[in-house]
Protein backbone atom coordinates (compact mmCIF):
# COMPACT_ATOMS: atom_id res chain seq x y z
CA UNK A 1 0.00 0.00 0.00
CA UNK A 2 1.64 3.57 -0.99
CA UNK A 3 1.42 5.84 1.45
CA UNK A 4 2.63 8.57 -0.42
CA UNK A 5 5.47 8.63 -3.67
CA UNK A 6 8.14 8.19 -0.85
CA UNK A 7 7.07 5.72 1.07
CA UNK A 8 4.83 2.53 1.48
CA UNK A 9 4.16 -0.34 2.94
CA UNK A 10 5.41 -3.33 2.12
CA UNK A 11 2.32 -5.89 1.03
CA UNK A 12 0.88 -7.97 4.10
CA UNK A 13 4.43 -7.54 5.74
CA UNK A 14 3.27 -4.58 7.99
CA UNK A 15 6.61 -3.46 6.85
CA UNK A 16 7.55 0.54 6.44
CA UNK A 17 9.58 1.60 3.53
CA UNK A 18 11.57 3.91 1.67
CA UNK A 19 10.01 3.12 -2.07
CA UNK A 20 13.84 3.56 -3.65
CA UNK A 21 15.35 0.35 -2.08
CA UNK A 22 19.06 -0.10 -1.81
CA UNK A 23 21.20 -2.84 -3.72
CA UNK A 24 25.30 -2.91 -2.83
CA UNK A 25 25.89 -5.47 -5.57
CA UNK A 26 28.07 -3.31 -7.23
CA UNK A 27 30.09 -2.17 -4.39
CA UNK A 28 29.29 1.63 -4.09
CA UNK A 29 31.58 1.96 -1.04
CA UNK A 30 30.70 2.91 2.83
CA UNK A 31 30.23 6.58 2.11
CA UNK A 32 27.10 5.21 -0.29
CA UNK A 33 25.90 3.03 2.56
CA UNK A 34 25.61 5.33 5.32
CA UNK A 35 24.13 8.26 3.36
CA UNK A 36 21.13 5.89 2.09
CA UNK A 37 20.58 5.04 5.72
CA UNK A 38 20.70 8.86 6.74
CA UNK A 39 18.59 9.80 3.86
CA UNK A 40 15.89 7.33 5.05
CA UNK A 41 16.47 4.14 2.56
CA UNK A 42 15.76 1.39 4.82
CA UNK A 43 15.48 -1.78 2.56
CA UNK A 44 18.80 -3.46 2.08
CA UNK A 45 19.30 -6.25 -0.59
CA UNK A 46 22.08 -8.14 -0.80
CA UNK A 47 23.17 -11.71 -1.52
CA UNK A 48 25.90 -13.57 0.31
CA UNK A 49 28.79 -12.29 -1.80
CA UNK A 50 28.05 -8.24 -1.23
CA UNK A 51 30.90 -8.16 1.41
CA UNK A 52 30.10 -4.07 1.18
CA UNK A 53 26.82 -4.43 2.76
CA UNK A 54 27.65 -7.27 4.92
CA UNK A 55 30.65 -5.12 6.67
CA UNK A 56 28.02 -2.60 6.91
CA UNK A 57 25.20 -4.29 8.77
CA UNK A 58 27.39 -6.28 11.23
CA UNK A 59 29.10 -2.56 12.05
CA UNK A 60 25.27 -0.95 13.15
CA UNK A 61 24.16 -0.66 16.50
CA UNK A 62 21.29 -2.02 17.12
CA UNK A 63 19.08 0.99 17.08
CA UNK A 64 20.20 1.19 13.57
CA UNK A 65 19.67 -2.45 12.99
CA UNK A 66 15.92 -1.59 13.76
CA UNK A 67 15.60 0.91 11.00
CA UNK A 68 16.47 -1.63 8.09
CA UNK A 69 14.13 -4.03 6.23
CA UNK A 70 17.15 -6.61 5.84
CA UNK A 71 16.66 -9.01 2.44
CA UNK A 72 18.60 -11.68 1.49
CA UNK A 73 18.30 -15.08 0.09
CA UNK A 74 19.07 -18.40 -1.03
CA UNK A 75 20.34 -19.23 -5.24
CA UNK A 76 18.77 -21.00 -7.83
CA UNK A 77 21.66 -22.06 -10.52
CA UNK A 78 19.17 -23.34 -13.33
CA UNK A 79 21.28 -26.91 -13.07
CA UNK A 80 20.50 -27.07 -9.02
CA UNK A 81 19.87 -24.95 -6.08
CA UNK A 82 21.26 -23.85 -2.98
CA UNK A 83 19.78 -26.05 0.46
CA UNK A 84 17.10 -23.72 1.81
CA UNK A 85 18.03 -24.64 5.66
CA UNK A 86 21.68 -24.45 5.04
CA UNK A 87 21.85 -21.37 3.11
CA UNK A 88 19.42 -19.16 5.75
CA UNK A 89 21.75 -19.97 8.49
CA UNK A 90 24.49 -19.09 6.64
CA UNK A 91 23.07 -16.04 6.07
CA UNK A 92 22.41 -15.61 9.45
CA UNK A 93 25.89 -15.82 10.12
CA UNK A 94 27.26 -13.65 7.55
CA UNK A 95 25.14 -10.54 8.64
CA UNK A 96 25.43 -11.41 12.67
CA UNK A 97 22.06 -11.19 13.31
CA UNK A 98 19.08 -13.52 14.58
CA UNK A 99 16.69 -12.23 12.08
CA UNK A 100 16.00 -11.68 8.17
CA UNK A 101 12.95 -9.51 7.82
CA UNK A 102 12.58 -11.08 3.89
CA UNK A 103 13.83 -14.49 2.49
CA UNK A 104 13.79 -15.18 -1.02
CA UNK A 105 14.86 -17.90 -3.12
CA UNK A 106 16.39 -15.60 -6.17
CA UNK A 107 16.39 -16.58 -9.87
CA UNK A 108 13.36 -18.66 -10.40
CA UNK A 109 13.34 -18.89 -14.57
CA UNK A 110 10.98 -21.69 -15.18
CA UNK A 111 7.89 -23.10 -12.10
CA UNK A 112 9.88 -26.37 -12.09
CA UNK A 113 12.80 -24.78 -10.05
CA UNK A 114 10.11 -23.40 -7.78
CA UNK A 115 8.62 -26.71 -6.13
CA UNK A 116 6.23 -26.89 -3.52
CA UNK A 117 8.52 -28.56 -1.52
CA UNK A 118 10.67 -25.58 -1.59
CA UNK A 119 7.17 -23.38 -0.73
CA UNK A 120 7.01 -25.52 2.81
CA UNK A 121 10.56 -25.18 3.47
CA UNK A 122 10.18 -21.35 3.45
CA UNK A 123 7.25 -21.40 4.73
CA UNK A 124 8.59 -23.53 7.98
CA UNK A 125 11.49 -20.56 8.61
CA UNK A 126 8.82 -18.14 8.83
CA UNK A 127 6.55 -20.38 11.39
CA UNK A 128 10.09 -20.71 13.17
CA UNK A 129 9.90 -17.05 13.87
CA UNK A 130 13.96 -15.91 12.08
CA UNK A 131 12.33 -14.84 8.89
CA UNK A 132 9.59 -11.99 9.09
CA UNK A 133 8.37 -12.65 5.02
CA UNK A 134 9.33 -14.80 2.35
CA UNK A 135 9.35 -14.58 -1.45
CA UNK A 136 11.61 -15.11 -4.38
CA UNK A 137 12.66 -13.25 -7.32
CA UNK A 138 11.35 -14.91 -10.74
CA UNK A 139 11.86 -14.00 -14.21
CA UNK A 140 8.46 -15.90 -15.06
CA UNK A 141 5.99 -13.75 -15.31
CA UNK A 142 2.80 -16.32 -15.46
CA UNK A 143 4.28 -18.41 -13.17
CA UNK A 144 4.78 -15.19 -10.48
CA UNK A 145 1.00 -14.03 -11.17
CA UNK A 146 0.16 -17.40 -10.17
CA UNK A 147 1.87 -17.11 -7.19
CA UNK A 148 0.64 -14.01 -6.01
CA UNK A 149 -2.83 -15.03 -6.44
CA UNK A 150 -2.07 -18.31 -4.59
CA UNK A 151 -1.00 -16.53 -1.42
CA UNK A 152 2.05 -18.61 -0.76
CA UNK A 153 4.35 -16.39 -0.62
CA UNK A 154 4.67 -12.30 0.93
CA UNK A 155 6.68 -10.73 -1.53
CA UNK A 156 7.59 -10.62 -4.92
CA UNK A 157 10.83 -9.21 -6.86
CA UNK A 158 10.64 -8.97 -9.89
CA UNK A 159 11.92 -7.49 -13.21
CA UNK A 160 9.79 -4.51 -14.65
CA UNK A 161 10.75 -1.19 -16.67
CA UNK A 162 9.46 0.76 -19.32
CA UNK A 163 10.63 -1.52 -21.88
CA UNK A 164 9.40 -4.64 -20.25
CA UNK A 165 5.27 -3.78 -19.21
CA UNK A 166 4.39 -7.60 -18.87
CA UNK A 167 4.02 -7.39 -15.26
CA UNK A 168 0.92 -4.64 -15.74
CA UNK A 169 -1.00 -7.51 -16.75
CA UNK A 170 0.54 -10.69 -15.47
CA UNK A 171 1.80 -10.14 -12.04
CA UNK A 172 0.13 -6.94 -10.80
CA UNK A 173 -3.56 -8.13 -11.16
CA UNK A 174 -3.09 -10.94 -8.79
CA UNK A 175 -1.01 -9.08 -5.96
CA UNK A 176 -4.43 -7.35 -4.04
CA UNK A 177 -6.43 -11.02 -3.49
CA UNK A 178 -3.74 -11.89 -0.74
CA UNK A 179 -1.67 -8.38 -0.48
CA UNK A 180 1.75 -9.41 -1.77
CA UNK A 181 4.11 -7.28 -1.56
CA UNK A 182 6.37 -6.06 -4.94
CA UNK A 183 9.51 -5.47 -4.74
CA UNK A 184 10.69 -4.26 -8.88
CA UNK A 185 14.39 -4.15 -10.17
CA UNK A 186 16.25 -2.86 -13.08
CA UNK A 187 14.16 0.07 -13.79
CA UNK A 188 17.03 1.31 -16.46
CA UNK A 189 16.64 -2.26 -18.23
CA UNK A 190 20.41 -2.59 -17.12
CA UNK A 191 20.95 0.75 -18.53
CA UNK A 192 19.68 -0.26 -21.58
CA UNK A 193 16.82 2.66 -21.14
CA UNK A 194 19.55 5.79 -20.93
CA UNK A 195 20.72 4.70 -24.25
CA UNK A 196 19.43 5.44 -27.96
CA UNK A 197 17.92 2.30 -29.50
CA UNK A 198 19.00 1.70 -33.25
CA UNK A 199 15.90 2.97 -34.53
CA UNK A 200 15.03 6.19 -31.93
CA UNK A 201 15.63 9.35 -33.34
CA UNK A 202 19.04 10.82 -33.45
CA UNK A 203 17.92 14.13 -32.11
CA UNK A 204 15.28 12.74 -29.85
CA UNK A 205 14.93 12.55 -26.15
CA UNK A 206 16.94 9.78 -24.32
CA UNK A 207 15.38 9.19 -20.29
CA UNK A 208 17.19 9.97 -17.41
CA UNK A 209 17.63 7.33 -14.66
CA UNK A 210 15.54 9.41 -12.67
CA UNK A 211 12.45 8.72 -15.03
CA UNK A 212 13.21 5.96 -15.30
CA UNK A 213 12.80 5.30 -11.72
CA UNK A 214 9.83 7.40 -11.62
CA UNK A 215 8.17 5.33 -14.17
CA UNK A 216 8.21 2.60 -12.02
CA UNK A 217 7.52 4.12 -8.94
CA UNK A 218 4.90 5.58 -10.57
CA UNK A 219 3.08 2.16 -10.51
CA UNK A 220 1.37 2.01 -6.78
CA UNK A 221 1.79 -2.11 -7.07
CA UNK A 222 5.41 -1.49 -6.76
CA UNK A 223 6.37 -1.18 -3.25
CA UNK A 224 9.70 -0.96 -3.59
CA UNK A 225 11.96 0.22 -7.19
CA UNK A 226 15.93 -1.52 -6.42
CA UNK A 227 18.53 1.19 -7.34
CA UNK A 228 22.25 -0.27 -7.35
CA UNK A 229 24.15 2.69 -7.63
CA UNK A 230 28.54 2.36 -8.69
CA UNK A 231 28.94 5.38 -6.15
CA UNK A 232 28.18 7.87 -3.63
CA UNK A 233 26.78 10.62 -6.00
CA UNK A 234 24.40 8.20 -8.32
CA UNK A 235 22.84 7.13 -4.96
CA UNK A 236 22.57 11.05 -3.68
CA UNK A 237 21.24 12.38 -7.52
CA UNK A 238 18.21 8.76 -7.25
CA UNK A 239 17.20 9.87 -3.91
CA UNK A 240 16.98 13.77 -4.98
CA UNK A 241 15.22 12.73 -8.41
CA UNK A 242 12.35 10.78 -6.81
CA UNK A 243 10.96 13.89 -4.81
CA UNK A 244 9.97 15.17 -8.03
CA UNK A 245 7.12 12.70 -7.43
CA UNK A 246 5.23 10.51 -10.28
CA UNK A 247 5.48 11.27 -14.15
CA UNK A 248 2.96 13.53 -15.60
CA UNK A 249 1.00 11.92 -18.62
CA UNK A 250 3.50 13.42 -21.08
CA UNK A 251 6.54 12.14 -19.87
CA UNK A 252 4.17 8.73 -19.02
CA UNK A 253 4.00 8.26 -23.25
CA UNK A 254 7.42 8.95 -23.93
CA UNK A 255 8.58 6.20 -21.43
CA UNK A 256 6.18 4.23 -23.19
CA UNK A 257 7.02 4.93 -26.86
CA UNK A 258 10.81 4.82 -25.32
CA UNK A 259 10.59 1.37 -23.48
CA UNK A 260 9.01 -0.32 -26.79
CA UNK A 261 11.75 1.06 -28.94
CA UNK A 262 14.34 -0.46 -26.69
CA UNK A 263 12.54 -3.92 -26.15
CA UNK A 264 12.03 -4.27 -30.11
CA UNK A 265 15.75 -3.17 -30.05
CA UNK A 266 16.70 -6.49 -27.49
CA UNK A 267 13.51 -8.38 -27.42
CA UNK A 268 15.45 -11.00 -26.46
CA UNK A 269 17.16 -9.81 -23.74
CA UNK A 270 15.71 -10.83 -20.76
Amino acid sequence: MVHDFQHATLGRTGLQVFRLGFSASYFPGRRALNHALDAGVNYFFGYGTDFQLLSFYRSLSPSDRQKIVLATGAYNYIWTRQDIQKTFEKRLRQFRTDCIDVFLFLGVMKPKQFPPELVEQMVRLKERGHVRAIGLSCHHRTFAGQLAASGDLDVLMIRYNAAHRGAEEQIFPFVGAHNVGVVSYTATRWTGLLRRPKQWPRQGRIPTAAEAYRFVLSNPNVDVCLTAPTNPRQLEQNIADIGQGPLSADDMEFMHNFGDAVHETRRWFM
